[in-house]
C-alpha cells in the first residue's frame, strides 16, 4: 500500500469589520427613538461626555432644486472642544470626499485600544485614585466651573425620577387576567383546579387549540381527570369569564358564546339592544351557515334558511360587531411612538420643499474640558489618565458617529425631496420609482449605507409621517413613457375598487383592463398580489347582494 501526501497553498482575502465600524453602522441604522436612548446611556456611563448648551436659533437646512441634492452643510462646526485634545484624540473631520466609514476604520487603526474601556472603576475606588476622582467632582462644584455644563446633573437626576415616576406599569398579562376572575368565579370547588389547568392551555387570542384528552394525560398527579370533569369546567370558563368567547375551541364556538351573551343582555351596553330575531338569525347562520358566509354565497343561504337577503344582512350586520379575538381587548400592547426623524416643508418664496432634520430630538454632545486637561496635568496619576483618556476616545467616537449619521440622513432626505417632488404636490398616486443604487450612485456611497440610513426611519411631509423607505421602489412606465411606482399602482387598483359597481365586482382580468385604460399595463397575478398586500377580498366576495 502506498500513500502520498501534498501541500497546497491558497491565498485569499477575508474583509473584518472592526468594532468601531460596526457601532458606526448600528448608529446610523438606529431609529430616532433609540438613538435618544443609547445616547443617554452614554451620558450616565462616560463621565468626559456632557451636554452642549443649546444654540439660540436652529439651523435650517433646505433643497435647493436649481443646485442640486450634492450640496452640503459644514459637518466640522457639528465638533466642538477639539482644541483641549492631543491630535490622535481629535474628533477626525467629516470630509465630501471620504467615504462614509472609512475615517472611522482609520480611527480605529490609529486607537486599537478605544474600542474597550478595559479600565475596572471598582480598583480605583479606594485610596489616591478615589481621592483623585473625588477631588475632579468637587472642582466641578465650585463657583469657577458653575458655568460648565455637566453630563450628569441633579436637574437631569430629578427629571429622570419624574420620568421613571410617570411611566405607566406594564399592562398584566391575559392569562393573570383570566386567573384573577376565575378565582373569583362561583363555582364548585372541583372544578376551580380544572379551571386552572385549562387556562394555562389557552393561546394569545384565548381559544383553546387543545384536545381535552391531550390535556387531562398532561394534567400532574393522580388520579387524571375526566373528560366530562373537563368539559365542565370548559363550559364554567366559557360562561363566567369575560369578555364572551375567551375559551372557546373554534371560530363557530367564539361566535356562539358572544351572541349568547349578547341574548342575555350581557353585551348591551357595547352593541346596544339587537332585536330577537336577529340574533335568533345570526345564530342560526353560525351554527349551521358559516362556510357559506365566510365565502359570500348569500343566495345559497337564502335558499337552505328561507330566509330573505333582507334578513341575512341583518343578521350580518350584528355578527360584524363581533370579534373573532376578544381575549385581545384585555392586553394593551406597547406601541412604540413615531418620531419623524427629518421634516420637510413647503417654501411658498422659493417654491421648493425645505428639508431639514429633526436635530432637537438629538442632543448637542461634547467633551469635558476640565476632564480633557486633566489628562495633561500632574493631578491625578497615570491609572485616572489612562481611564479619562479611554472615555475620552469613546465620547470622541460616538460624537463623530452622530455628527456622520445626521450628515448621511441629510443627504439621503435631500435626494429622496429632490426625487420625489411629484409625491408632495400631487399625492402617493405620483410617486415615482427610485432604487436605492441611483441614490447611492448620485450621493458617491455604498448602497447598504443608504439602506442603513432609511431603515425605520420616517418623515414628517406636508402629507403626514411617512416612511423613508417608502419613497425606494421599483415600478413601470406607463404607455405615456412616464415611471410609476409599484405603490402608485396600488393606489389606482385601490382606487378603481372603491368606485366599482358592488353588485357587479371587476374580476381580476376586468381589473387589468381597466388600469390599462389608464396606461397601467401589470399581469393579472400581480392584482392578485396586490390585493392580497391590500387586504382587499376578491371579487366574489366583494360582492353585495
Amino acid at each position: 500500500m502506498r500513500f502520498e501526501t501534498q501541500q497546497h497553498l491558497k491565498m485569499g482575502q477575508h474583509m473584518k469589520l472592526a468594532p468601531r465600524m460596526i457601532q458606526s453602522m448600528e448608529i446610523l441604522q438606529m431609529p430616532l427613538a433609540e438613538l435618544q436612548e443609547r445616547i443617554q446611556q452614554e451620558l450616565e456611563s462616560n463621565p468626559t461626555l456632557e451636554l452642549a448648551e443649546p444654540e439660540s436659533e436652529a439651523v435650517v437646512e433646505t433643497v435647493d432644486e436649481g443646485e442640486g441634492v450634492d450640496a452640503e452643510a459644514d459637518p466640522e462646526a457639528d465638533v466642538e472642544n477639539e482644541g483641549a485634545l492631543s491630535e490622535d484624540e481629535k474628533v477626525l473631520d467629516i470630509g465630501d470626499d471620504t467615504d462614509d466609514f472609512q475615517r472611522l476604520e482609520d480611527y480605529n487603526e490609529a486607537n486599537p485600544d478605544a474600542a474597550e474601556n478595559e479600565f475596572d472603576a471598582s480598583e480605583s475606588a479606594s485610596g489616591d485614585d478615589a481621592q483623585d476622582l473625588r477631588r475632579l467632582r468637587e472642582r466641578a462644584e465650585r463657583e469657577e466651573f458653575a458655568d460648565l455644563p455637566r453630563s450628569r446633573s441633579d436637574d437631569d437626576r430629578d427629571a429622570k425620577m419624574e420620568a421613571i415616576a410617570a411611566t405607566p406599569a406594564r399592562s398584566v398579562s391575559l392569562h393573570d387576567q383570566l386567573r384573577e376572575q376565575w378565582s373569583l368565579c362561583d363555582v364548585k370547588d372541583e372544578l376551580r383546579p380544572l379551571g386552572d389547568l385549562i387556562l394555562g392551555f389557552l393561546d394569545a387570542d384565548g381559544y383553546l387549540r387543545t384536545a381535552l384528552d391531550v390535556i387531562a394525560d398532561r394534567a400532574p398527579g393522580e388520579p387524571k381527570p375526566t373528560l366530562a370533569q373537563l368539559e365542565d369546567a370548559l363550559r364554567a370558563l366559557q360562561i363566567f369569564l369575560e369578555p364572551a368567547g375567551v375559551a372557546a375551541r373554534d371560530a363557530r364556538e367564539c361566535l356562539l358564546l358572544q351572541i349568547d351573551a349578547m341574548a342575555q343582555g350581557e353585551s348591551e351596553s357595547r352593541h346596544g339592544t339587537p332585536d330577537d330575531d336577529a340574533i335568533a338569525h345570526a345564530r342560526l347562520l353560525v351554527e349551521h351557515h358559516l362556510d357559506d358566509l365566510m365565502n359570500n354565497r348569500l343566495p345559497r343561504v337564502s335558499e337552505k334558511t328561507r330566509l330573505s337577503l333582507v334578513q341575512i344582512r341583518s343578521a350580518l350586520e350584528l355578527l360584524k360587531k363581533l370579534s373573532l379575538a376578544p381575549a385581545r381587548r384585555l392586553v394593551t400592547e406597547d406601541v412604540r411612538p413615531i418620531v419623524a426623524d427629518a421634516i420637510v416643508e413647503y417654501d411658498a418664496e422659493s417654491d421648493s420643499y425645505v428639508a431639514y432634520l429633526n436635530e432637537r430630538r438629538i442632543p448637542d454632545l461634547r467633551i469635558n474640558q476640565e476632564y480633557a486637561a486633566l489628562t495633561k496635568g500632574k493631578q491625578i496619576d497615570q491609572r485616572g489618565k489612562e481611564f479619562l483618556r479611554t472615555n475620552l476616545s469613546n465620547a470622541s467616537w460616538l460624537i463623530d458617529a452622530v455628527n456622520q449619521r445626521k450628515h448621511t440622513l441629510l443627504r439621503v432626505v435631500r435626494a429622496v425631496v429632490a426625487a420625489q417632488r411629484d409625491y408632495f404636490d400631487f399625492g402617493p398616486q405620483a410617486l415615482k420609482p427610485l432604487p436605492m443604487t441611483q441614490v447611492a450612485e448620485q450621493l458617491g456611497i455604498h448602497v447598504a449605507t443608504v439602506s442603513r440610513a432609511v431603515s425605520e426611519k420616517h418623515l414628517q411631509t406636508p402629507r403626514g409621517v411617512v416612511p423613508l423607505r417608502k419613497f425606494f421602489s421599483g415600478g413601470v412606465q406607463t404607455e405615456g413613457g412616464e415611471d410609476m411606482a409599484w405603490d402608485a399602482i396600488k393606489v389606482a387598483l385601490r382606487d378603481l375598487i372603491d368606485h366599482e359597481d358592488k353588485k357587479k365586482p371587476w374580476s381580476d382580468e376586468a381589473l387589468v383592463v381597466e388600469l390599462q385604460k389608464r396606461g397601467i399595463d401589470i399581469a393579472r397575478r400581480t392584482i392578485a398580489k396586490y390585493r392580497d398586500q391590500l387586504n382587499i377580498p376578491a371579487a366574489r366576495l366583494r360582492r353585495e347582494f
